[in-house]
């Protein structure tokens, strides 16, 4: 599999396997994923991969807390604008829809929300943080070691889903990482083998013609 391809097959999953993931096919992921361009070479990512005991431990914090914590974060804008509100509803609706639930039936959208905290049944769930006094630029660069991450598992065929639903639990992660005080949760991500089965994990995100949102100059 090439660049473009694993570019084109990645989708976000949310429907997983058990089947564990080995942890030397972790680290190897990880690893080559560092090479991922980074301002000034800072590599302001740190990385926590968690599977077992650990991830069960974790998740039955997040069980006993279904409303979350206060976040370190707005993970999108207040009074989101369109362009940007459309687009986040359509694909809001897009999901729930390939499991049947309507709009009005909030208990149910609630419980799938849910689901992120299981990781969407991924038998491991991975955690990218950074100093509480890099910048912007920075969180751009994790941005990068995240996407070089998730291109790498799919290449190896693995599936992954980036969850900032994370950012709702700073506190049970940090106590569940001993993650220091002056280290910030950024996001989550699930690892593993998509359920082929679950019709979830049909939906492939639309994306806007180059038109919408690029131009050429000079060409």
């Amino acid at each position: 599999m090439n660049v473009t391809e694993a570019v084109a097959a990645r989708i976000s999953v949310r429907a997983f396997r058990p089947d564990p993931v080995p942890g030397a096919l972790v680290r190897e992921i990880l690893e080559l994923a560092a090479k991922a361009p980074s301002g000034g070479n800072l590599q302001p990512w740190r990385v926590y991969a968690l599977a077992g005991e650990p991830l069960e431990a974790l998740k039955a914090e997040v069980r006993a807390n279904p409303f979350g914590e206060p976040p370190e974060y707005d993970v999108y804008p207040p009074n989101l604008w369109d362009p940007f509100r459309t687009r986040r509803f359509q694909n809001g609706e897009d999901l729930y829809a390939t499991i049947g639930i309507p709009r009005e039936d909030k208990p149910a959208r609630l419980r799938q929300l849910a689901r992120n905290g299981e990781f969407f049944g991924a038998p491991v769930g991975i955690f990218f943080c950074l100093d509480r006094k890099l910048g912007p630029p920075q969180w751009a660069d994790l941005g990068m070691y995240m996407q070089t991450v998730m291109l790498l598992a799919t290449e190896r065929g693995l599936d992954t889903c980036a969850q900032e639903y994370w950012a709702r639990y700073p506190q049970t992660v940090g106590r569940a990482l001993a993650l220091a005080e002056d280290h910030m949760l950024f996001s989550g991500m699930a690892l593993g083998w998509r359920d082929a089965d679950h019709p979830i994990n049909t939906l492939k995100a639309a994306r806007d013609p180059f038109e919408v949102w690029g131009e050429l100059r000079g060409f």
